[in-house]
């Protein structure tokens, strides 16, 4: 499967790339685009580009050189952050408190993507933690935890994990589109109603974000809702899961 880049309009771009478990099996991986008022760009999270993918990013980045930032919002996607700074080396790289740890290589910026500072100095972006789940888990399998990213101009969603649908025609059929991911249990964090606290975001989330017309999920195909559908999927997802999550 070859990488793929998607124009969702109004300066976002979608780049669906390939990660492979064991070096076998194929879950894919991504990453986003993001063009500035400015004029500049950042990226969302760190993949390496290369053929016509990295063709077609170079051609709007002026080789590279107007990417200004790479916001890496998943703590345990490390995988690509070495080379995309050796791509990019003029732009500011911002990750959570594990991305320095796991990739010292790299000059991380000393805000960390999840803080504040770093919101407020991308206006053309809305960006929502998770509550209830830890977002840096203690278990290192657990993955459900992750900064999502809302871009209003192309109705994007770009998210990690937290949020996934199903990755092939096959599951499709058999699953809903939007689901929650299956670690999302074990990523409670150890405190009263956390179960109650993840549901009550995710549903605030739905709200906030219905307007979303672009899913854009790791190790997920991509989902094109109608006007009004996203919100119903994730609420759908959100009430099934409450039950055994507030019982947790």
């Amino acid at each position: 499967m070859s990488d793929k880049i998607y124009d969702l309009g109004a300066g976002f771009w979608n780049i669906q790339g390939s990660f492979r478990l064991g070096g076998i099996i194929n879950v894919g991986t991504q990453c986003s685009l993001v063009r500035l008022s400015s004029g500049g760009f950042v990226f969302l999270d760190s993949y390496t580009l290369t053929d016509d993918v990295r063709s077609q990013v170079m051609a709007l980045t002026d080789n590279g050189q107007k990417v200004e930032a790479v916001l890496n919002v998943h703590p345990f996607h490390t995988v690509h952050c070495a080379q995309m700074a050796k791509d990019f080396p003029q732009a500011t790289f911002y990750g959570s408190e594990r991305h320095r740890k796991q990739v010292p290589a790299v000059q991380w910026s000393d805000d960390l993507v999840e803080s504040k500072t770093v919101a407020k100095r991308y206006s053309e972006l809305e960006f929502s933690m998770p509550k209830g789940i830890y977002y840096i888990s203690p278990n290192e399998k657990v993955h459900a935890g992750s900064l999502l990213v809302y871009h209003p101009a192309s109705q994007s969603l770009h998210v990690d994990d937290t949020f996934m649908s199903p990755p092939s025609k096959l599951l499709k059929a058999l699953l809903p589109e939007l689901m929650l991911h299956p670690t999302t249990k074990k990523a409670l964090k150890n405190e009263a109603n956390a179960g109650k606290q993840y549901c009550d975001w995710a549903t605030q989330l739905a709200h906030q974000w219905r307007d979303t017309r672009h899913f854009c999920a790791a190790h997920s195909s991509m989902v094109n809702f109608e006007v009004g559908s996203f919100e119903q999927a994730l609420l759908t997802a959100i009430d099934k899961a409450r039950p055994k999550l507030e019982r947790a």
